[in-house]
């Protein structure tokens, strides 16, 4: 998979919602996200549970912040990310879009399979011997 930062001049004509997601295609950097959806953490905090360099998880912030994804601040000598939401509402609501179509659609399937249907059995009354 090529990353949005090596091939940035390819990607500097994007649209927000295209940095966005390619941004969120690396399995990485959603964990970044995640981590910081529990709140703010030092650089160093988040490398911690990945097995790769120093200067790969910078690229991987660079790119989130590029996107609009995370800011990044420093305050003192930490280095503090911090998660955006705007950009992640960005996308939520294009696939908000997707997710009713196929809400209704999948509800229009329901209804046709239940119509296809027979309609249940009637138990037989069974009528009692009269002496």
């Amino acid at each position: 998979m090529l990353d949005i930062h090596l091939t940035e001049a390819l990607n500097d004509g994007l649209d927000p919602l295209s940095t966005t997601f390619a941004a969120l295609a690396d399995p990485t950097r959603r964990a970044i996200l995640a981590r910081l959806s529990r709140g703010d953490a030092h650089v160093g905090d988040l490398a911690e549970p990945f097995d790769i360099s120093g200067p790969a998880i910078s690229r991987h912030l660079r790119v989130l912040e590029h996107a609009g994804l995370i800011s990044r601040e420093v305050n003192a000598q930490w280095r503090v990310c911090r998660l955006r939401a705007p950009a992640l509402q960005l996308a939520n609501d294009w696939l908000q879009d997707y997710r009713e179509y196929w809400e209704q659609s999948l509800d229009r399937l329901t209804e046709y399979v239940e119509a296809q249907q027979p309609p249940p059995p009637r138990k037989a009354l069974r009528r009692r011997k009269t002496r």
